[in-house]
Order: C-alpha cells, then structure tokens, then sequence
C-alpha cells in the first residue's frame, strides 16, 4: 500500500547506550521503517552493537549503524531517544549526546522521547516551558526543568515529540510518522 511508504526519503536516527528499553527502540524503528524511513542507530564509543533491557534483564542487542562522534544533524529529519533507565541516564552526562539532542532542536527538527528518554532533553535544556510526557517519576524532574507535564499516550509540542511507556509505542511511532510526513 502506498500510503504505508509515505516517509520514502526520509531518515531518522536513533540516539542510545546499553541499557536502551529494547521495545521502545526496536518498535520504534520497525513502525519507521515500515512508513519507508531510513532508520539509524547512533551510539557512543566504539561498538558495534548496544544491549537492550527488558522486564529486570538484558534483552537482545541491536547493531549501531553510526558512531556518536561521527553523527552529523544535517544528514537526519528526525531524532528518536529510546527510554530504559540505565540508556538516558548515561547519555545525559555524555556532552557529545546533549549536543546532538541540542543541534536537532536548534535545528528544528522533530525530537521524539519515550519513557525515561526525556531526561536526556533536560540536560540538553529542551524542556523549558515545553508541554511533554514520560513515565510518571520523570514528571518531577520534568516539572523541575520548567516542562509542562501531561499524563497523557502522546504529546506534541511544536517539533518535540513525547511519550509515556511501552504500551505507548503504537501512538510514538505514528506521531513521529506523521511529524515527518507533514
């Protein structure tokens, strides 16, 4: 079906660590790839793939397509931050992820976050008087950050995407869809 394709010539990278919610990447990147985006997975260090976290343990690992140091905003229409608690919490006090996440947003490009990914905006000073959501015990760090929190599936505030949970994932995905489709 055509309509399914409508992200044809898009591309959207993924930006985690170790310790990402294995669902709220790999779903993600599915429903995405399936819309005809080019998804790519972006990591810190030098690995060839990161591992995910699933109910209290280690899930599969994914390959990483893009290096942290060697990520270029320019070559992107979209960035996608993956939740997990351990995932945010590293790249949050990694600089070279801040600035990525600041870069996107400087340059208007859609920032989507689920769960736990939102702490890595805080730090990236992307929340300032910004409607979002995430998993309830972000909301005070959030609201701390000067972010507007919504105990809502989705929110959208102009180029910034947010989302509750794992359960969330169909209506995450289908907000960046039409994000990029617009």
């Amino acid at each position: 079906m055509a309509a399914s394709k409508k992200l044809n010539g898009r591309a959207v990278a993924v930006l985690a660590t170790d310790g990402f919610e294995y669902s709220e990447l790999t779903e993600p990147k599915r429903l995405l790839e399936e819309a005809g985006a080019e998804v790519t997975v972006i990591a810190p260090g030098d690995v060839k793939e990161i591992k995910g976290w699933k109910g209290g343990d280690w899930a599969g690992s994914v390959p990483v397509d893009v290096r942290l140091s060697e990520a270029d905003v320019s070559d992107y229409d979209a960035l996608v931050l993956p939740g997990g608690v351990i995932n945010p919490d590293k790249l949050r006090t990694q600089p070279a992820a801040v600035e990525l996440v600041q870069a996107f947003a400087e340059a208007g490009k859609t920032v989507a976050a689920i769960c736990h990914g939102p702490w890595t905006l805080i730090n990236a000073g992307q929340v300032q008087g910004r409607k979002v959501t995430s998993w309830p015990s972000l909301r005070q760090d959030l609201e701390n950050a000067g972010a507007r929190w919504e105990d809502r599936e989705v929110v959208r505030d102009g180029n910034l995407i947010t989302s509750r949970k794992p359960d969330d994932i169909p209506a995450f995905a289908q907000a960046v869809i039409e994000a990029l489709a617009a």
